[in-house]
């Protein structure tokens, strides 16, 4: 498993300098946080929304393991919209890019994250099998071919 160790000095306070270090997450332990925060359509299946925010901080506290002893790094100081209770933005964004790095997150995924589900879907619809019948294209054989014999060995 990678780790990435980061030591940050005092530009953004002495509250959060020190080592910080972050270990790679599992494929299961990634898709948990994602699913957990991500409303899907019940007969579709597509994404109907995401707390990209969320998705991204507890990825960041699941893979922050070691940090310094004041423990200046919590959940709801990342999640924070109040710029005296949150971290720096910047600390932010450099937590978040080691993160993603080190969790092999792509360019594709990246963008993904960063628009809004609801205003672009991410699959395209597919036919149902009645529109599909019907289509023109393909025409149905099965009334000119014999049904198939399945040879199942109970």
């Amino acid at each position: 498993m990678r780790k990435q160790v980061l030591e940050i000095n005092k530009r953004f306070g002495e509250e959060y300098a020190g080592k910080y270090v972050f270990t790679e997450l599992s494929w299961a332990k990634r898709n948990r946080i994602i699913q957990k925060h991500t409303k899907y359509s019940p007969t579709t299946g597509q994404v109907l929304s995401s707390d990209y925010v969320t998705i991204q901080a507890e990825t960041i506290m699941a893979s922050l393991k070691e940090q310094p002893p004041n423990k200046p790094i919590t959940l709801e100081k990342l999640l924070s919209e109040d710029s005296e209770k949150g971290i720096p933005v910047e600390l932010g964004e450099i937590f978040s890019q080691t993160v993603n790095k080190l969790n092999a997150i792509s360019l594709e995924e990246t963008a993904f994250l960063s628009e809004p589900s609801a205003d672009k879907s991410q699959t395209k619809p597919s036919q149902s099998s009645a529109s599909a019948k019907s289509s023109a294209g393909h025409q149905d054989n099965s009334q000119n071919s014999p049904p198939k014999q399945s040879s199942n060995s109970s």
